[in-house]
C-alpha cells in the first residue's frame, strides 16, 4: 500500500465518522406558549377530580430522535397564571397557603436524563421546582409528531407528557388527605426549531 493510501484512507474514515456523529446532534426547539398547556388535577374528597390550568409556558427542548438519551428539556411555568375557573379557589391557590405567587411566581422543570421506553415513548427524569423546593419527578412522554409544521414553516416537534407528584413535598399540603396529596400534571406542547 502506498504512503498516500495509508494517509488518505484513515483520513476519509475519520471524516465520515465525524460527519455521522455531527448529524446525530440533538435539534433545538423553542416551546410555543400558544400551543402549550399545563393542567393539574386532584381528587376532591373522593367525589370529583377538579382541574386547573396554567398558561404562558416557555421552554427549550433538545431532541435527538435517533438516540433520545441525548435529549433534554428545560421548562418555565408561570404559577401566577393558574386558573381553576372558580374565582375564590384561584385566589386561594395564588395566596400564601398554596403557591404564594407573590414570592414564588415561577415553577420550573429541568431534565436530568431521558430513557427510551419504546417507539415514540420515553421517560424524562428531572427536577421539578415549586416554591423554591426541588424534588425529582419522572415525566412519561409521548412524541406525537416530528416534521415540517405546515403553518409555521419550520421543523417542529409535539409531545404529551404526564407525571404524578405529592403536593405535600412542596409545602402545598392544606386539606391533605381529604383533598388528595397526589396531583397529576399533564403537559401538551408544540415546539419549533430555533
Amino acid at each position: 500500500m502506498s504512503v498516500l493510501k495509508k494517509i488518505t484512507l484513515p483520513l476519509l474514515l475519520g471524516c465520515a465518522l465525524y460527519s455521522q456523529f455531527s448529524a446525530a446532534a440533538p435539534e433545538s426547539y423553542a416551546m410555543d406558549s400558544g400551543h402549550t398547556s399545563v393542567i393539574v388535577s386532584w381528587t376532591h374528597f373522593g367525589f370529583s377530580h377538579p382541574t386547573a390550568d396554567l398558561s404562558n409556558i416557555t421552554g427549550n427542548i433538545d431532541f435527538d430522535a435517533k438516540d433520545v438519551t441525548h435529549s433534554k428539556v428545560d421548562v418555565s411555568i408561570p404559577v401566577d397564571t393558574i386558573n381553576t375557573h372558580v374565582d375564590a379557589l384561584t385566589s386561594e391557590f395564588k395566596g400564601a397557603d398554596y403557591f404564594d405567587v407573590a414570592k414564588f411566581p415561577t415553577a420550573t422543570f429541568k431534565s436530568t436524563k431521558v430513557v427510551s421506553k419504546g417507539k415514540n415513548k420515553m421517560d424524562v427524569y428531572g427536577n421539578l421546582t415549586i416554591r423554591d423546593i426541588t424534588r425529582p419527578v419522572v415525566l412519561h412522554a409521548i412524541l406525537n409528531k416530528q416534521g415540517m409544521h405546515p403553518m409555521v414553516k419550520k421543523e417542529a416537534v409535539g409531545f404529551d407528557a404526564t407525571t404524578t407528584f405529592k403536593r405535600s413535598e412542596f409545602k402545598l399540603d392544606k386539606y391533605v388527605p381529604a383533598v388528595s396529596d397526589d396531583v397529576v400534571l399533564t403537559i401538551s406542547t408544540e415546539a419549533y426549531a430555533k
